[in-house]
């Protein structure tokens, strides 16, 4: 029981009393994150990258809904260059926030981008590897050269991000890992994790530490187990990079609602977060309003009620296991969580949608998408 207690301490700093998790800050212009400050509101455009005016246009109206930072998508080199008449169209209407672009696939496009904006996201699943669904049996020698390959595709941008002091986010997504983390590790939240600190590694090895990391995924339950999982790696290698939250797709409505608050609220209650992104299937200006909701329970949280603290953890919080019952009349031991529906008034039924959300979550492989 004790590596369970030890366990727990590695990732949240109580299960009882609120407290923010400890992170380093991270300048992105003139709005830092982690440390002591605000956990930060920031949302995505969802306009062609290419039309400067119109993603200006929808940018403002983020800020103006709460977006601290805002993210542009750069698939190509030609986005990439854009960003620079935004950012300056920006500037021209009297904005300066701090802009990030959004890199997968092209790394030449993220050299671009870094010299401009004040941050970039990288997919280490992506940046430089290519997914062809392959089961590849890598010897050890065999993994280390790919890793090697990683690293000089990847030095390039981490030079550049220190040159021009700007932030980066390594940002893992559940659904395109690597064939490389795939075989080695596969579709589990350790593959996710290491898949970060990959990169990360690099990072640090070129004395750049402007990072925030991100375990994002359509499925809360695999992402709060990754976001878990990652600061019990980080502390055993002494680091504390700030956190982005998300869950990836979540939807629209109140199914994207509840569905993003399953998995950042868990994260958040646990103090882990520096900065929220809810993304929804909707304009981004609707976007940040939800994220503010989530983090405003936070404010003044610490000085709440005394609650006896655990001395024991009866779970482990990066594993899913069903607490063992009895079974009566069909309910618990090991039949499915039922749901008892009362139609009587609208806030019930809120709550029974609520509930069948949840369990549904809670029923989806570990190992799943």
């Amino acid at each position: 029981m004790s590596r369970t207690i030890n366990t727990f301490r590695k990732y949240c700093n109580s299960l009882t009393q609120y407290s923010r998790y400890k992170t380093r800050e991270v300048s992105i212009g003139d709005v830092p994150l982690g440390a002591g400050n605000p956990i930060r509101i920031q949302s995505m455009t969802t306009t062609n990258s290419m039309d400067t005016i119109a993603t200006v246009e929808q940018t403002i109206r983020m800020i103006n809904a709460g977006c601290e930072y805002v993210r542009i998508t750069a698939p190509s080199k030609l986005e990439a260059e854009n960003l620079l008449n935004i950012k300056n169209e920006l500037k021209r209407r009297g904005c300066n926030v701090p802009l990030i672009a959004d890199i997968h696939f092209t790394p030449n496009a993220a050299e671009i981008a870094a010299r401009i904006v004040e941050k970039v996201r990288v997919n280490p699943g992506n940046y430089a590897d290519k997914k062809k669904f392959e089961n590849i049996e890598y010897t050890d020698s065999e993994y280390n050269r790919e890793l090697e390959r990683i690293r000089e595709k990847f030095t390039p941008l981490v030079k550049i991000c220190k040159e021009y002091g700007t932030a980066m986010r390594i940002g893992t997504n559940h659904g395109s890992l690597s064939d490389r983390i795939m075989s080695r590790y596969g579709d589990s939240p350790l593959g996710m994790v290491e898949s970060a600190l990959e990169f990360l590694r690099i990072c640090e090895d070129e004395n750049y530490f402007s990072l925030v990391l991100s375990m994002k995924s359509s499925n809360p339950q695999i992402m709060v187990q990754a976001y878990r999982l990652l600061i019990q790696k980080m502390e055993d290698e002494e680091m504390n990079y700030p956190l982005h939250l998300g869950v990836t797709e979540a939807g629209g409505g109140e199914d994207g609602r509840i569905k993003s608050a399953l998995g950042i609220g868990t994260l958040l209650e646990d103090g882990i977060g520096d900065t929220v992104r809810v993304s929804l299937t909707e304009d981004p200006e609707f976007e940040a309003p939800v994220a503010i909701s989530l983090v405003n329970r936070y404010i003044g949280r610490e000085n709440h009620h005394t609650i006896s603290a655990l001395e024991v953890l009866p779970y482990n919080p990066v594993e899913r296991k069903k607490r063992e019952t009895f079974e009566v009349s069909g309910i618990g031991g090991s039949n499915v969580p039922r749901v008892v529906a009362d139609y009587s008034n609208k806030n019930v039924r809120h709550l029974t949608l609520f509930l069948t959300l949840v369990i549904s979550m809670t029923l989806l492989p570990t190992n799943g998408a």
